[in-house]
């Protein structure tokens, strides 16, 4: 199906490796290319991180390689924001760009040859047309809120500073921290409600 998860998210990595392929070939291109390079990462990984990988790990039983492919996806995420204070045109960036580069590759090759194909296997066509509208929709909210909050001075993720609300990425590292079993299948709210009660229990 044309709107499924596996279609959207494989989408989703051949435009990102197209902007990359675009950045490293022609320096005039970067400036324009990264923002939106970094805003597309981060969209894809939040919608993924929520939507689609505690389905993975609850319904493919892949837990451990969610959690690991969550690890890679805050790894680009710093890569990336790293190199918006970078002058495009300087040796650093050259350097910082392969770096990126490689990392988001190694986990596109990951994921498209192990993960994907797991979720696959492990849920039937409807599902995987249903998962892809929750993800189409994260993925959307979360470009939404990052143009309205661009230029923000913390330098954080967009749209995740409206109000006080935290978003799952920093909810799954103070899991992660705190060694919350079982982090990679939860939704944002679960987190929450897990990270306030382990944080809760610390103070005692």
């Amino acid at each position: 199906m044309a709107d499924d998860v596996i279609t959207l998210l494989t989408t989703d990595h051949r435009e990102l490796q197209r902007l990359l392929d675009l950045m490293s070939e022609d320096r005039s291109f970067r400036a324009l290319a990264l923002p939106l390079a970094v805003a597309m990462l981060e969209a894809h990984s939040e919608a993924e991180e929520e939507q689609v990988y505690p389905v993975l790990a609850r319904e493919a039983r892949q837990e451990e390689q969610a959690e690991h492919a969550a690890e890679e996806h805050h790894k680009a995420e710093r890569l990336g924001r790293q190199l918006l204070d970078m002058d495009v045109d300087s040796e650093e960036f050259d350097r910082a760009l392969q770096e990126w580069t490689s990392a988001i590759l190694h986990h596109v090759e990951e994921e498209e040859n192990d993960l994907l194909p797991a979720l696959r296997q492990a849920l039937t066509p409807a599902r995987l047309q249903e998962l892809g509208l929750a993800f189409a929709q994260r993925r959307s909210q979360a470009l939404a809120g990052r143009h309205a909050t661009a230029g923000g001075a913390d330098g954080e993720r967009g749209g995740q500073r409206a109000g006080t609300a935290e978003t799952r990425k920093e909810l799954y590292d103070k899991a992660r921290d705190l060694d919350i079993e079982g982090r990679s299948t939860m939704k944002k709210d679960e987190l929450a409600e897990e990270v306030h009660r382990a944080e809760a229990g610390g103070d005692d």
